[in-house]
């Protein structure tokens, strides 16, 4: 079995790692571009080569321990991957230990965040996404890529950030004030301010990797122009996690290529850096 980051064994036992990290290996519903069924193993690889000491925090997040639970393989309809996934994340949340997820595509975090919602009172959802994903089907279903966001949208306090393309039909699912979208959010900090103000005090984190500019993030399944930039985002995530208690997150849509490594690293430094934030000073 592979441990993260390479790290000695006493790191990724389960009996010591604060952090669990489950992987939905699932690509069934994707539209355009595919591949995101093997975003985790090119994510694990990345990680293998990637240095453990975080200079922003002067920090060593991988001493709380990081164990990779075995994937959530269900693939037989989006409504048993639902299923599956929304079981296993309400087993999960009774260990009492800190929860991370990786796609797959986005339909995954629709069973992922109903459990959460369900488990704490007064949840915010806060997406960062290049796509609304407020669909309340699309292609037969609600538990397609596109609706990844819908469900959470009518049953907790959803906000939005770096939206850039949508469908007319979503505009009716956007809870006001609480959507960012990138082309205002481009030039100015006020955004962020703004955002962190619609949230409550717990915030599940959602994470669409094609939030970021395909400049920086080419491989993941529908890359859109006009994308969010690196420390932008960093110093906007260290904010959430220092403001609000973020209860657990997941990353979706890596669809590895070969001539787009970077990519694949850039979702291993993103998943550390968001271990460091939440357990950063001791937290």
């Amino acid at each position: 079995m592979r441990v993260y980051a390479g790290l000695e064994e006493h790191y990724s036992e389960y009996e010591y790692a604060k952090i669990l990290l489950q992987s939905i290996p699932y690509d069934g519903t994707s539209t355009w571009g595919k591949g995101a069924d093997e975003g985790f193993d090119a994510f694990l690889d990345a990680t293998d080569n990637m240095e453990v000491y975080d200079i922003e925090t002067d920090s060593e997040v991988y001493r709380q321990g990081v164990h990779i639970l075995e994937p959530i393989k269900e693939d037989a309809s989006p409504e048993a991957v639902f299923e599956a996934v929304y079981a296993k994340t309400k087993e999960l949340l009774q260990t009492g230990k800190y929860l991370t997820f990786f796609g797959g595509e986005h339909s995954i975090s629709i069973g992922v965040i109903k459990a959460f919602y369900e488990h704490h009172e007064n949840l915010s959802v806060l997406q960062i996404d290049a796509h609304a994903d407020l669909r309340p089907e699309y292609h037969g279903s609600p538990y397609n890529h596109a609706c990844a966001v819908y469900d959470a949208s009518q049953n907790c306090n959803l906000v939005q950030v770096g939206i850039r393309s949508m469908d007319r039909e979503e505009k009716q699912y956007i809870q006001e004030g609480n959507c960012f979208f990138a082309h205002e959010m481009h030039g100015n900090d006020d955004w962020m301010d703004a955002s962190i103000a619609r949230l409550s005090d717990k915030v599940y984190l959602t994470i669409d990797l094609d939030a970021f500019d395909p400049s920086i993030l080419a491989a993941t399944g529908t890359p859109e122009p006009g994308g969010m930039a690196w420390y932008d985002t960093l110093r906007y995530l260290r904010r959430v996690f220092r403001e609000k208690e973020v209860v657990g997150f997941d990353i979706v849509e890596l669809a590895p290529e070969p001539a787009h490594k970077a990519s694949n690293f850039l979702a291993a430094k993103l998943y550390y850096k968001l271990l460091t934030y939440k357990f950063e000073d001791g937290k």
